[in-house]
């Protein structure tokens, strides 16, 4: 039998404690607590999100399975439903949303210069949103007259696909909101979908130096300006310098945008994008820009499909059979294909945070 270390704790061999340390201290999340620490805490937390448990109940059967090995995954404590609940409940939530940033940070430059299919330089992030259903039970959580939901608002840096920001919000919170708590990139792309399209939010991207990509309304109001070349046999019908006309549009996003009109060489279907990049012409458009949105590598295209079909899903599916933790022994009950999200605070903007050096 194999007598080195757990899984688990070789993953956690890669934490920065140091900087965690340092979190813990910033917000003193140890004052007057003599057992089961912030550290423990966090541990208990992610071998929950890593074996895919549901409730605080299954967290306890797992981790009590086998008691002997706690130690040696850092737990030096007795876990129990109580303890855990009491801390999730009093334990600041800062203390976890800095060491995330800061996790997130060592996790951008490990994939920084991995490509992603679309030939870039610049960050390219995504911007979506998707809902999560609740019972009538949370009444913090208003949505409609029959149930509850939670909204999930998630910036993804499509550079090995990692969160970098993340707000939840009531069911009610439309997501066209949520660009008003995003900090721009200058040089960075966002590409979102139609509801997202309000030109005088994007246009503090567009004075920020950002660029946006997204897709145009059948009854967008724009005159065309001029027309650029284009090659037909890579799927692109036209490419326009417009200037919206509509009183609204025009009055919170003056400067000309770019339109492209695209046909998908799949689906057939025909795509509008709106973009303020006038950087790459040319009939090469489509590799850089639209591509990813028209096959569906981000968002779900089609109209009538389900809304929860988001980014979220297509790239947050979990594959893994949910078995595989049972090989090293730390993992009771059923099988688990799923996880529960519970609600939280926004985590800031990475591109905003001031990082520990450790």
């Amino acid at each position: 039998m194999h007598a080195g270390k757990l899984v688990f704790a070789q993953l956690t061999e890669y934490l920065p404690l140091t900087t965690f340390r340092r979190c813990v201290a910033r917000y003193d999340g140890e004052h007057k607590i003599k057992r089961f620490t912030c550290l423990e805490q966090f541990l208990c937390l992610a071998f929950a999100q890593l074996t895919y448990r549901e409730s605080l109940r299954d967290i306890e059967a797992c981790l009590r399975a086998h008691r002997e090995k706690l130690y040696h995954m850092g737990i030096r404590s007795l876990i129990s439903r109580s303890t855990l609940a009491d801390a999730n409940e009093v334990r600041d939530w800062r203390i976890y949303a800095d060491f995330a940033q800061r996790l997130i940070g060592m996790a951008r430059k490990l994939y920084a210069a991995d490509s992603f299919g679309v030939d870039l330089k610049e960050t390219v992030y995504a911007l979506d949103t998707t809902t999560i259903d609740l019972c009538l039970v949370f009444p913090w959580a208003p949505f409609r007259r029959a149930k509850a939901a939670v909204k999930l608002h998630t910036l993804l840096d499509l550079r090995g696909n990692i969160p970098v920001f993340i707000h939840i919000s009531d069911g009610k919170m439309h997501e066209v909101n949520i660009l008003d708590q995003l900090m721009p990139e200058p040089g960075a792309f966002y590409i979102v979908d139609r509801g997202f399209l309000d030109f005088e939010r994007l246009f503090r991207f567009h004075e920020a130096g950002s660029f946006f990509v997204t897709r145009g309304k059948a009854n967008l109001k724009a005159q065309r300006r001029y027309s650029h070349p284009v090659d037909r046999a890579t799927g692109l019908i036209c490419d326009q310098t417009i200037v919206l006309t509509g009183f609204y549009s025009h009055k919170g996003f003056q400067t000309p945008l770019r339109r492209i009109r695209f046909k998908d060489p799949k689906t057939g279907k025909r795509l509008l994008f709106l973009t303020n990049n006038f950087r790459t012409a040319g009939s090469h458009h489509h590799r850089t820009l639209p591509m990813p949105l028209a096959g569906r590598a981000l968002f779900q295209m089609d109209k009538t499909a389900s809304a929860y079909q988001t980014v979220l899903r297509h790239i947050g599916e979990r594959g893994e059979d949910a078995d595989l933790d049972r090989g090293v022994g730390v993992c009771v009950g059923g099988d688990r294909q799923k996880t529960s999200e519970h609600p939280s605070e926004p985590l800031r903007n990475a591109t905003d945070f001031e990082l520990d050096h450790v």
